[in-house]
């Protein structure tokens, strides 16, 4: 598999504009580590080795531990999250899947439960916006480093 193009040299104007979006959800007052584990999910349902070792790297860096971030595609099995993780891990898998799953409403109630509206509304922003990075490195092949 070799990379298709670098989608910041293709395009810089809108790349930037991706970034400052990025920006203003790291900012959302969402903790990051929960954000971390949000992109990671989605990322391992997407199929996307770019972004997974990206945000696997980056939720260790944040004092992930290696178990939880070895356990997260089987999180509904495991008690080594949060309420507010659950839901927050379910409403990324509700919308990630959107097609096949309608965004259900007790994932919605379950994430509106943990999260206020603003939160919420910061939560469905990153889903959605780790899900396009997810298309940008799948579409392009983006390559991982090695390490």
């Amino acid at each position: 598999m070799s990379q298709r193009l670098n989608p910041p040299e293709a395009n810089p104007a809108l790349y930037k504009a991706l970034i400052t979006l990025e920006m203003q959800i790291r900012q959302s007052g969402l903790p990051h580590g929960l954000m971390e584990l949000v992109k990671t999910r989605a990322s391992q349902i997407n199929g996307c080795a770019f972004c997974i070792h990206m945000h696997s790297a980056d939720a260790l860096k944040a004092g992930e531990t290696p178990q939880r971030l070895l356990l997260l595609s089987a999180w509904r099995e495991s008690s080594l999250y949060t309420a507010q993780e659950r839901a927050a891990l379910a409403w990324t898998e509700a919308l990630t899947l959107l097609p096949q799953t309608g965004a259900p409403d007790p994932d919605y109630a379950a994430a509106a439960e943990q999260f206020s509206p603003a939160e919420l509304v910061a939560l469905t922003t990153l889903i959605g916006m780790i899900n396009l990075w997810n298309r940008l490195g799948v579409g392009f092949r983006l390559e991982h480093p090695r390490s």
